[in-house]
């Protein structure tokens, strides 16, 4: 049963599905969206957003998965694939970043999901955007967060999941931010670790 969160609000994952959870996909889905007016067809342009996986220990970047670097150096974080145009609106993942949360390393804490218009496009030029959590063993979707109301930033960090005493949870985060790549959200990621 999946859970619709809103901006602040956190699942534990184990509790979600009841069992165990050995790997999750954060999938990121999005379209461009429709330009109104007689040339609106006519001057419309593809979106291209990307998923990041940033991996900390406590307030130290660790690695980062991304479409330049698609497997995290120990091998636990894994990126699908770079998807240049996102889905016309049809409802799939168009990036997918999977997480083995029993092979994350001891050290690493946190992993921070963000998304960034690498071409430089605001999110009023996106629609139906979101990212969800997955079982991936089942299919199960264990949590979902809508990004509303489009805006005049470039990026978002979306999610995070976190360790605490063995227990993985999940946060949505929501918030704004500008910059084409996650190396420009640090600063703000910094103050949601």
């Amino acid at each position: 049963m999946s859970i619709n969160l809103s901006k602040g609000q956190e699942i534990i994952l184990d509790k979600a599905s009841n069992r165990p959870i050995r790997v999750v996909r954060m999938g990121l889905g999005w379209k461009a969206a429709q330009r109104r007016g007689l040339f609106g067809r006519l001057t419309a342009r593809e979106v291209d957003l990307d998923a990041s996986a940033v991996l900390f220990a406590g307030t130290e970047v660790i690695d980062v998965v991304f479409f330049q670097h698609l497997v995290s150096n120990d091998g636990s974080v894994r990126h699908t694939g770079d998807n240049l145009t996102g889905g016309a609106g049809r409802g799939g993942d168009d990036e997918s970043i999977l997480v083995d949360l029993q092979h994350v390393p001891v050290h690493v804490d946190q992993v921070v999901f963000t998304v960034n218009s690498f071409t430089g496009q605001t999110f009023t030029e996106v629609d139906n955007a979101f990212c969800r959590l997955v079982d991936e063993s089942t299919g199960e979707e264990l949590a979902r967060y809508t990004l509303s109301g489009g805006g005049k930033h470039t990026a978002q960090i979306m999610a995070k999941v976190d360790r605490t005493s063995g227990t993985w949870r999940m946060s949505a985060i929501g918030e704004p931010a500008n910059g084409r790549t996650f190396e420009d959200l640090l600063p703000k990621i910094a103050g949601h670790l």
